[in-house]
């Protein structure tokens, strides 16, 4: 397992770009899936985007597809989620987390991540 640090959330209005971060305390997310959820009051955690261990494949969410980019630097930390076109639904605590075995058919399953941060709060406004 390793510790994961969530930052970068905020206010912003609707339409509007936010960028977040994911890093590992005390070591480095090298070798490992990282996968973006969210989960917004009364919701069920919903899968956001996951970047594979190689860093060569991406997936995402069909609400934020063609909006959130996920991105890392040569396949190691920090691990960063571009949001653009935000909009009023995209409100949410985003949890940032973390695997070394996972397989490519299960970058989008919660359970397949044996790390996460503390989440980090998005807040778009009308």
């Amino acid at each position: 397992q390793v510790q994961l640090v969530e930052s970068g959330g905020g206010l912003v209005q609707a339409g509007g770009s936010l960028k977040i971060s994911c890093a590992a305390s005390g070591g480095s997310l090298r070798g490992y899936a990282v996968a973006w959820f969210r989960q917004a009051p009364g919701k069920e955690r919903e899968f956001v985007a996951a970047v594979s261990r190689t860093g060569g494949f991406t997936y995402y969410g069909d609400s934020v597809k063609g909006r959130f980019t996920i991105s890392s630097d040569n396949a190691k930390d920090p691990v960063y989620l571009q949001m653009n076109s935000l909009k009023l639904e995209d409100t949410a605590v985003y949890y940032c987390a973390a695997g070394s075995g996972v397989i490519t058919s299960s970058l989008r399953n919660p359970a397949a991540y044996n790390s996460w941060g503390q989440g980090t709060q998005v807040t778009v406004s009308s």
